[in-house]
């Protein structure tokens, strides 16, 4: 038997960002573990699910404390699915899983679902909708995360699918709440769809993706400089697409341009594939769940379009978005153009000026800051707009 800790102590991140104060376990992760416990080594092989398992504890201490097979596993996060793969194949337990999407042939029949819960509640919403919908009337649901990012309207969300719902006591900061007697499910709700008259598109999202339907403030103060953006542009990628709004208005708005638009979430590229067929321009963009645009090759691409997160995971950190600079100035052919909108205490602008090359701030308002940066050009002293 392969002890659970040694396997914990192992645990990396990578290829997601890493740093001091990030970590591949926490106290939620051996808070789920400990709590499921009898329910795990009840449950027996193949009726075991794991959701949003951010970098492979919740499956992999599973498997070494029970000694379980068939484990079935979603995660939205690229990044979380590939660390998985790699710390499974780091500890021997790389035939005890399989990845899955989410959907009926993750949660068929399954005893046993432990969850880290999301943030958004319409992601929490969707994933407790599936799971009442497929898993077995008997399952019971183990979601739990850090008491900082656990609200009461979680409850409620987990009420509207489960006709229990009740939280562990609290440990080192975290809790569960074990969701018991799925409700009898109805229509689906996900995705859902919004009109953007202004814009002159549709948007279709996923629980998951980033704002949802609505157009966040950020990405609609870098579509009012669309039309400045590289106009000879051959092929262009949104990086980090969300649900596909700046792909879509930019296939929209220049026919014949070839869009590649990426993200490292599951839920994201259903959205943007959804709303690049509501908007009729599927033909015009092709659609990637990748990290970082890292299956890219070099000097490929004439213009990228970037609204990067300032959060690797729950955490505020600022590597997501470097790595994104980074993989620009590796893309871009030269004389591209990476256009970028941030919030402006993030003060991005050296960073791309050393990545990719000479960066102007093209816009700012009370919030945001546009800036554009050419490949292959460098200033030390580049030229603010007034």
């Amino acid at each position: 038997m392969v002890e659970v800790e040694d396997v914990l102590s192992r645990l990396r991140r990578y290829p997601d960002v890493e740093a001091v104060n990030l970590y591949a376990v926490d106290a939620a992760d051996r808070l789920l573990l400990d709590v499921a416990a009898d329910s795990l080594a009840a449950a027996g092989d193949g009726r075991v699910a794991v959701i949003d398992d951010g970098y492979g504890a919740l499956t992999l201490g599973a498997v070494a404390a029970y000694d379980l097979r068939g484990i079935r596993v979603h995660q939205d996060l690229l990044t979380g699915e590939l660390a998985l793969a790699n710390n499974a194949r780091l500890v021997g337990l790389a035939d005890r899983y399989t990845a899955m999407e989410l959907g009926e042939r993750l949660l068929a029949d399954v005893r046993v679902v432990l969850w880290r819960l999301p943030r958004a509640l319409s992601g929490l919403a969707e994933i407790a909708d599936a799971i009442a919908r497929y898993a077995s009337p008997e399952v019971r649901v183990y979601a739990g995360g850090r008491d900082k990012y656990l609200t009461p309207a979680m409850n409620d969300v987990l009420a509207e699918s489960f006709g229990a719902v009740q939280a562990s006591r609290g440990r080192q900061k975290s809790r569960v709440l074990l969701a018991t007697e799925p409700k009898t499910a109805g229509d689906p709700q996900f995705p859902v769809r919004n009109q953007l008259d202004d814009q002159g598109l549709e948007v279709v999202a996923h629980g998951a993706a980033f704002s949802g339907s609505r157009l966040d403030i950020g990405t609609r103060f870098l579509l009012d400089y669309l039309r400045r953006m590289k106009p000879d542009a051959r092929d262009a990628i949104d990086l980090g697409c969300g649900t596909g709004i700046l792909a879509v208005a930019l296939a929209k708005a220049r026919p014949g341009i070839r869009i590649t638009a990426t993200d490292q979430s599951a839920a994201a590229v259903a959205s943007t594939r959804a709303t690049a067929e509501a908007n009729a321009v599927a033909d015009r963009i092709t659609v990637l769940r990748d990290d970082a645009m890292s299956s890219a090759p070099d000097n490929s691409a004439d213009l990228v379009l970037c609204n990067p997160p300032f959060h690797v995971g729950a955490a505020v950190h600022t590597g997501s978005a470097i790595k994104m600079f980074q993989q620009a100035g590796r893309v871009l052919r030269p004389g591209g153009e990476l256009w970028t909108v941030y919030n402006s205490h993030l003060n991005y602008r050296g960073v791309m000026e050393r990545m990719v090359g000479k960066t102007e701030v093209m816009g700012r308002n009370r919030k945001f800051t546009v800036t554009r940066s050419v490949r292959g050009l460098h200033t030390s002293t580049a030229v603010e707009a007034q």
